[in-house]
């Protein structure tokens, strides 16, 4: 571990990702972000079976029907 990141808290990092993300949000069109999902995708395709998909399609399906229902 770094001296840095001894001096430094877990909300100190969100903070300096979420300028990040609004930074590159600004720099970057749709495209841009549809492109790099579509990478990590294929990558995560490679890594995962088919379990690992029906468990995240489950867990979407639940968090879809909680807002549908609220």
């Amino acid at each position: 571990m770094s001296s840095t990141s001894k001096n430094h808290d877990q909300e100190f990092y969100q903070e300096i990702g979420e300028k990040g993300g609004e930074t590159t949000a600004k720099n970057h069109d749709k495209e841009f972000y549809q492109e790099i999902g579509e990478k990590g995708g294929k990558a995560t395709s490679k890594n995962q079976d088919k379990e690992f998909y029906q468990e995240i399609g489950e867990k979407g399906g639940k968090s879809t029907n909680k807002r549908d229902n609220d």
